[in-house]
């Protein structure tokens, strides 16, 4: 499309789905810096470790489907934290071609620290939007979500 084509009232910066993708971004890479840091993980390896600490055992495919993660970047996050001790593959009974997938002992302390500090990142956000409008922005993105 030539740029005289393009929707002269349209403003990316103004766009709502563009805003909140930047905002999550941006929250999300000032926090990535405490899990690479300490344990080295990518993005995924920590959102692979964070539902299934928060949910349980559970395959690859929900994890997909809970997290909107490429099935691809899930494998390899699997592959990775699994070689290092800190999830186990268990083979379903009911399919064979499943396997559910749940966080080692060790896994699950690295969770428990990650998750404390998820918690400390959290409140520190929170307090400088200020409680009115965390309370706001909390439930606004829930409707949002909703739709």
């Amino acid at each position: 499309m030539a740029e005289h084509d393009t929707d002269p009232e349209f403003d990316l910066e103004q766009f709502l789905p563009y805003l909140l993708n930047q905002a999550a971004e941006a929250t999300s890479r000032s926090f990535q810096a405490v899990y690479v840091d300490l344990y080295g993980m990518t993005r995924t390896q920590w959102r692979v470790m964070a539902n299934l600490g928060k949910f349980g055992a559970m395959t690859a495919k929900d994890i997909c489907d809970i997290s909107h993660i490429e099935k691809s970047k899930v494998s390899r996050a699997v592959s990775t934290l699994e070689s290092a001790g800190l999830l186990l593959r268990t083979p379903s009974e009911d399919d064979r071609r499943a396997e559910f997938l749940s966080l080692t002992e060790q896994g699950m302390t690295v969770f428990r620290d990650l998750g404390h500090r998820a918690n400390e990142y959290d409140r520190k956000l929170r307090a400088d939007l200020g409680e009115q409008i965390s309370d706001e922005l909390i439930h606004l993105l829930g409707m949002l979500m909703k739709r």
